[in-house]
């Protein structure tokens, strides 16, 4: 399990990146700042697509419900 502090600088690293991202992505990791929520099984995978394609290590990456 991420914790929410690991997450959010997770996601705030992807939005910094080049990375090119969707609108809904973008949405997506802004919602992975500001909410301490545990993400689903389909929200962590997709996360995780997100950091690889930004090159960003998130340790720790799994369910967290």
């Amino acid at each position: 399990m991420i914790a929410f502090e690991d997450r959010r600088n997770a996601a705030l690293e992807i939005l910094r990146c080049e990375a090119r991202l969707t609108r809904k992505a973008g949405s997506f990791l802004g919602q992975c700042v500001v909410d301490a929520s545990p993400l689903t099984d389909k929200q962590v995978e997709w996360f995780g697509q997100l950091a690889s394609r930004a090159g960003i290590e998130v340790e720790g990456l799994s369910h967290e419900a």
